[in-house]
């Protein structure tokens, strides 16, 4: 390939300028120093003012290329890689390619620093691990295996069909709990208005009179003013609750423990173990299908799942494996993945097809994972709503209870 054949460095820089207009351009050039970058942005016209150099993890390094490309940009960049090179494009040239129509600055600044370093002489693989926010491991393990077999087309293919797929998962997790979480938060804030300014208007009338309230009249009277009075307390401590969570979930041994109690719960844990089960699966079908020893792509399936008993699971069975035990008994023996699943993988070890099967397990677990989030989905909504109507139903026999009350006595 011509771009590694040159060895020459043409490290990539993003910028910030003015230009005659006062407005701010940013966007991303090579150069050999930060002092010839700002010589080509004054042949523009522009007044440089700043100037970093794109390169993940090293001081001064560009802000764009400091964070990483969400899962949707990671995908679509896969996508468009995938097509260039298969088109028999140069890797320098795909990059190139890819940074001139690319309008989104931190993506082109990734894109132009990815081809800075292979024009220096490495690999593609060697690129990505610059830059490990953006390209997880099993993006570089993939790759270098595409590029020590020769067969880097097909593996960059089968590489954004797999980004495409985990960013559809996490779409689909993502609208399956949106409206519930929506309707919940809108339900919580139309009760709180009501028992915080409607309720004390209205009941206001019943605290002068010479008669005992109904029960539940009394009840709603002392939540409205737990709730006009000390909200702020509640507040805090949710927010208390919150904070001491998130700290909390941060040791791992906490952490473990929560996890093995979501795959215990009934709904939550089908939901749980089939999520982690796809992505493990389309994970090893990927690494496998790239002629990736199976015990390294154990490894990094391993970091994939966010499961803690699960991902230990794994682990467990990469040392078994390596004992020279079968991956599907392996698996089986910690009963926490489902038995669809391995019985797909066993039949795969048996014909020889293990990374045709393993797909299939992943694409079966996807399937059962969007059927019960419609299931979810479809319950929490209803049942907030029944909530909430059972609620304004209270709220509205408090108020009317002594209204009927005051009516008896008048008769």
């Amino acid at each position: 390939m011509a771009a590694l054949d040159s060895g020459i460095r043409v490290p990539a820089f993003a910028y910030q300028a003015l230009d005659n207009n006062g407005k701010t351009q940013r966007g991303v050039l090579q150069g050999d120093t930060a002092r010839a970058v700002r010589g080509i942005l004054r042949e523009r016209g522009l007044n440089p003012l700043a100037v970093d150099e794109v390169a993940e993890g090293r001081k001064g390094a560009s802000p764009f290329a400091r964070r990483g490309l969400s899962a949707t940009q990671l995908a679509l960049l896969t996508r468009q890689l995938s097509t260039l090179v298969a088109a028999d494009l140069p890797i320098d040239e795909a990059l190139a390619a890819l940074s001139e129509q690319d309008d989104n600055e931190r993506q082109r600044a990734l894109t132009v620093a990815l081809r800075a370093r292979v024009m220096e002489g490495a690999s593609l693989a060697m690129a990505m691990a610059d830059f490990p926010d953006s390209f997880p491991e099993i993006f570089r393990a993939t790759v270098a295996a595409g590029e020590q077999s020769g067969h880097l087309a097909r593996v960059l293919d089968r590489l954004a069909d797999y980004a495409e797929a985990r960013d559809a998962l996490r779409q689909t997790l993502l609208s399956a709990l949106t409206y519930p979480l929506l309707l919940t938060l809108v339900a919580i804030a139309v009760v709180a208005g009501l028992l915080t300014w409607v309720v004390p208007q209205i009941i206001g009338v019943f605290e002068n009179m010479q008669q005992s309230l109904p029960l539940a009249t009394r009840l709603l009277m002392g939540l409205s003013d737990f709730l006009r009075h000390w909200a702020w307390l509640l507040i805090g401590l949710v927010v208390l609750d919150v904070i001491g969570i998130r700290l909390a979930l941060r040791r791992e041994a906490v952490r473990f423990r929560w996890h093995r109690l979501l795959l215990r719960l009934p709904l939550i844990g089908r939901l749980t173990r089939a999520a982690n089960t796809a992505r493990a699966a389309r994970t090893l079908a990927l690494l496998a299908g790239a002629a990736v020893p199976l015990l390294d792509a154990l490894a990094i399936a391993a970091q994939v799942v966010p499961n803690l008993p699960m991902r230990e699971s794994l682990r467990h069975a990469a040392f078994k494996v390596r004992e020279g035990s079968g991956f599907a008994r392996a698996l089986a023996e910690s009963k926490q993945f489902p038995p669809v699943a391995l019985r797909l993988i066993a039949s795969g070890e048996r014909s020889g097809e293990l990374p045709r099967m393993l797909e299939e397990a992943a694409a079966q677990q996807q399937r059962d994972l969007d059927r019960w989030l419609g299931v979810l989905a479809a319950t929490l909504g209803p049942a907030v709503i029944l909530l909430v109507g059972a609620m304004v139903l209270f709220i509205v026999l408090a108020i009317l209870l002594p209204i009927f009350d005051l009516n008896q006595m008048v008769k």
